[in-house]
């Protein structure tokens, strides 16, 4: 059984792994369920969602800076001053049990000075309280003031809540009586007055507790992203590309509202594709065909035009920041601009795909204008042939596509519907 302090060893080794490693918060650091993993996942997060704020609490009560081969104290620190700062874990336990990982992790010279910057941090903590921070990378603060100077507040705000779980029903279940069904179980969920398929989960639990999960009876996903189905809303004998499909959320949605609508799923990451066959696989479709290519060329087409395409398209994430804490460290400035040439190829290309009359759907989990309606209004402007259609459902704002903000319980996306004239 894994004890409080084995906990906090995981979870510093998922911070250095971001913070240091430069790789992703990966849920797979956190592979069963249990109290003590639980716990672990949370300081990891944690931790991780507000490392800016705590790495600009930590680096001026260091004397000097930590030599290279020991940046893992550095992160033990940060692991540290968020259970002073953010949790209500007893201040005396935050302190203790932290400076105890020390020894489990072979540096036990380092207990002293490990418990002597907390102890500074837990005295200041009045003046670390009264001090903004917003804990994101400089670049994103600049970028989201910009694009939203009204609100930019409330966004910086959201991305630093952790974000709800949410499960799309299966349209063969009576959502009503699955939401009874999870009561009984002790877990309490709302409806979505948006996705009619879609409930709130109160608080996260493990899929393996959601009733017959293994065949089929749900999908885990946000609200923001049920709503591709519905925009798309496949008929009979539609023949629908969704682009960039991986893991499957909404190639799965897409099939199961249409049984008779016949859907590719492109994506050029093999592994990806595997996860996306495990849904097609658990949710039983039968209408997709699994399309290993690249969304800017065309090797892999057979020459059939397509009469719906959707383009889930890659992006900063700068929408699901609070689902994936770690893009304020992995996302730089540079990778927004990468993203939005290879949004625009992908539009190119695949606009040649698309049947006269057709429609086409963008979608990213963005909240950069850049990658949103500048790149769709870019798109309008140097192909005449489309036209934008206006997206009518309450949700989110604009008026070319709409653009929803993270809040409550929707995560930020983007969603653009144009149809070739």
């Amino acid at each position: 059984m894994l004890n409080k302090n084995s906990a906090r060893v995981l979870a510093l080794k998922a911070i250095c792994l971001v913070a240091l490693e430069k790789r992703s918060l990966s849920d797979s650091l956190f592979p069963t369920y249990g109290d003590d993993l639980s716990f672990a996942k949370s300081l990891a997060f944690g931790s991780i969602r507000f490392y800016h704020h705590l790495n600009d609490i930590i680096t001026p009560r260091l004397k000097k800076p930590l030599e290279k081969k020991n940046l893992d104290l550095h992160c033990l620190l940060v692991l540290g001053a968020y259970q002073i700062i953010y949790t209500d874990i007893s201040r005396h336990a935050a302190i203790n049990e932290t400076v105890e990982v020390t020894k489990i992790i072979d540096k036990p010279w380092s207990t002293g000075f490990i418990n002597a910057i907390l102890r500074r941090v837990e005295r200041d903590q009045k003046s670390i309280f009264e001090s903004k921070h917003y804990s994101h990378p400089a670049w994103l603060v600049k970028k989201i003031k910009k694009d939203y100077p009204d609100n930019f507040e409330n966004i910086f705000l959201e991305n630093n809540r952790k974000a709800p779980m949410s499960i799309r029903v299966s349209p063969s279940i009576n959502r009503d009586e699955f939401q009874k069904e999870l009561g009984e179980l002790g877990i309490l969920s709302q409806a979505s007055d948006i996705s009619s398929q879609g409930l709130i989960i109160e608080d996260a639990v493990s899929v393996q507790k959601l009733p017959n999960f293994q065949n089929g009876s749900c999908y885990v996903q946000d609200i923001s992203a049920q709503l591709a189905g519905y925009l798309i809303s496949p008929k009979k004998g539609d023949y629908i590309l969704d682009a960039c499909a991986a893991p499957g959320g909404k190639t799965t949605h897409i099939a199961e509202l249409c049984e008779e609508s016949e859907i590719v799923a492109l994506d050029s990451d093999k592994d990806r594709l595997q996860k996306v066959v495990q849904n097609i696989n658990r949710l039983q479709l039968k209408n997709v065909t699994v399309v290993q290519g690249d969304a800017t060329n065309t090797d892999w087409w057979d020459k059939k035009l397509f009469d719906k395409i959707l383009i889930d398209a890659p992006c900063s994430g700068t929408g699901v920041i609070r689902r994936h804490p770690d893009i304020k460290l992995l996302r730089k400035l540079k990778d927004v601009s990468h993203a939005t040439k290879i949004q625009a190829e992908i539009l190119k290309n695949l606009w040649s795909l698309l049947k006269p009359g057709g429609q086409l759907f963008y979608a990213t989990c963005s909240i950069l204008k850049d990658e949103n309606d500048l790149q769709i209004k870019a798109f309008l402007d140097n192909f005449k042939d489309a036209k934008n259609i206006e997206i009518e459902i309450p949700w989110g704002e604009g008026q070319i596509g709409k653009q929803k903000l993270p809040e409550h319980n929707f995560d930020g996306f983007y969603y653009a519907k144009l149809t070739k004239n």
